[in-house]
């Protein structure tokens, strides 16, 4: 069955997720987050070039007061398994292989903030406020500092987390939540185009780029550079990196070259 909470489509190379809650600003419940799992699982299983992620009118707001409402009533067991299926979704989001572009308009808080951060890039349209306001609840954003730390790092995170302050595009871009701001009305076109440049890259090269990032924040010293070194002699030796070359030299289009994203 599809799913309810969102949509998933695949043409040219991009998969795109569009939320599809505005009743609640597409806030999550324990609908949404399965089916985005899911959703984010069969992505990772797919040959797409790229995956944009949007909501519209305003990206997500975080939790569903409901399903909080709900939260608040059951014993820690209960709230530990909550905790752990929307760790299984972001989870599923950062390990989707191909390029992430979130395309942010009107809101991203809490755990919308936590999507944007997830996505590989962010492309926020001017006037969206995020925040990480969990303890205005009395919570904490516990989950998503996961992928919100590396984002924006220790000292951002450690005074939003703190405060649960507000703040505009610019400034999102400014400590790395968001890569690029744009006018309103422009976020998914300018995802669309980014993931066209996905879609133009070595497919198995980009996939192996994503990871190679992941591989040197775990490395250091003279490790880091022995595994970079037998990387890059490992993709020279590849097929995809000699057709690359040769198209290249012989002023084509690389064979990968996907003209309908």
């Amino acid at each position: 069955m599809p799913p309810r909470t969102h949509s998933l489509e695949f043409s040219g190379g991009t998969a795109t997720i569009v939320l599809g809650r505005p009743e609640v600003r597409n806030a999550f419940n324990a609908e949404m987050i399965a089916e985005l799992t899911e959703s984010f699982r069969r992505v990772a299983a797919s040959d797409a070039r790229a995956l944009v992620l949007t909501g519209g009118d305003v990206f997500c707001a975080g939790a569903d007061i409901a399903w909080m409402r709900e939260a608040a009533g059951r014993d820690r067991a209960g709230n530990l398994d909550d905790a752990r299926r929307l760790a299984d979704m972001f989870h599923a989001l950062c390990a989707v292989p191909c390029p992430t572009i979130a395309a942010v308009a009107g809101a991203a808080l809490g755990g919308g903030a936590g999507l944007v951060a997830a996505a590989d890039l962010a492309v926020a349209e001017e006037g969206t406020k995020f925040g990480f306001t969990e303890v205005r609840l009395g919570i904490v954003p516990a989950v998503i500092s996961a992928v919100v730390v590396p984002a924006i790092g220790v000292r951002n995170a450690r005074g939003l987390f703190a405060t649960g302050t507000i703040f505009d595009a610019s400034a999102a871009a400014r400590i790395g939540l968001v890569f690029e701001v744009v006018p309103k009305g422009t976020s998914l076109d300018r995802a669309r185009a980014l993931a066209a440049d996905a879609a133009s890259a070595a497919p198995a090269a980009s996939r192996r780029a994503k990871r190679l990032a992941d591989r040197v924040a775990s490395f250091h010293g003279d490790a880091l550079f022995d595994m970079l070194a037998e990387e890059i002699a490992d993709v020279r030796s590849l097929p995809e990196a000699r057709d690359g070359l040769a198209a290249f030299l012989e002023k084509r289009s690389p064979p990968w070259k996907v003209t309908d994203a």
